[in-house]
């Protein structure tokens, strides 16, 4: 089983022409509102795929916490430490997405911040059934480190998607991780360095491993993604897809990582998955609802394997 650590948001998608200036109003061509959140959309993309996942994350009291907790359950998702939090809000992602299908969101955490340590230390038995724990970092700090302690502890393994990246991200903890996975924008927040070129991307990708890191995976869009440890380094390139919205494809990317990496210990096939599924995910609009389910996943990579 995967334990998904981490956020939900409900996503405010508005398709523009081009972004208004200060004190301008545009009319957009078109909205979306949908369930999303980093740690949601990784939890639901391993589920479509087959996984057995269990979601711990926090809700408000508000109109969108029943729906998120709905979601979840409709993908098989084990919802049991998905709780309320009285008197705040969900977390909610305004997503503004240009003609070219890139994005740009703001996101408001909302319950998420009342995801706590000791939420973690309550459902012990059952995390420590779990072959991996999946973290992001749209919940507190403090959280995401007890819950890479408590994976250390126990011998599950942790992957951390640094997302948003935060300048201030403890290196040391980010090495108890058995997987780092920035993508590159976040790599040029925690390093500093240039990343506009994938030999630019693996410089700044050494510099962290050198301070201890294990296997970092850099998610590079267009350009594929790039395994790198101290041993080894495979770059896989993504193939040409009609995109139409870039929403979520790094967590679809984790998502399937995940779901492929628990079932065959195999980190190469694991990318590879991982890389066609991402590809998928942007030919649809929306983050969760451009998630192919396994039956639609295998009569895709068929044409690339």
């Amino acid at each position: 089983m995967i334990a998904v650590i981490g956020s939900n948001m409900v996503d405010l998608i508005t398709y523009t022409h081009k972004m208004p200036k200060e004190g301008e109003t545009l009319e957009a061509p078109d909205f979306k509102m949908g369930c999303g959140g980093k740690g949601a959309n990784q939890a639901v993309a391993s589920a479509k795929l087959g996984s057995k996942v269990m979601m711990m994350t926090k809700v408000g009291d508000d109109i969108f916490a029943d729906s998120t907790v709905f979601n979840l359950e409709s993908f098989g998702i084990n919802t049991k430490y998905v709780e309320k939090v009285k008197g705040m809000s969900s977390g909610v992602a305004p997503i503004f997405v240009n003609p070219s299908s890139s994005n740009s969101i703001l996101i408001i955490k909302g319950a998420n911040n009342y995801l706590l340590p000791e939420d973690i230390d309550r459902a012990e038995e059952d995390l420590k059934k779990c072959k991996l724990i999946v973290l992001q970092l749209e919940i507190k700090l403090e959280t995401v480190y007890h819950a890479i302690d408590f994976g250390r502890k126990h011998g599950i393994k942790v992957l951390l998607n640094p997302a948003p990246a935060l300048p201030n991200l403890n290196i040391e903890y980010a090495c108890k991780c058995d997987f780092f996975v920035p993508n590159e924008t976040e790599l040029e927040i925690l390093t500093g360095m240039k990343v506009n070129t994938i030999d630019n991307i693996r410089t700044a990708a050494k510099v962290l491993l050198n301070k201890g890191l294990r296997n970092i995976i850099v998610t590079m869009g267009e350009k594929g993604s790039l395994w790198m440890s101290q041993t080894d380094e495979l770059h896989v390139p993504a193939i040409k897809v009609n995109a139409v919205d870039t929403s979520g494809a790094g967590d679809a990317f984790i998502g399937c990582f995940s779901h492929y990496y628990c079932e065959s210990n195999n980190i190469e096939l694991a990318m590879r998955k991982a890389s066609l599924y991402a590809s998928y995910s942007v030919m649809g609009k929306g983050t969760q609802t451009s998630y192919p389910t396994i039956e639609k996943f295998s009569d895709f990579i068929q044409l690339y394997e």
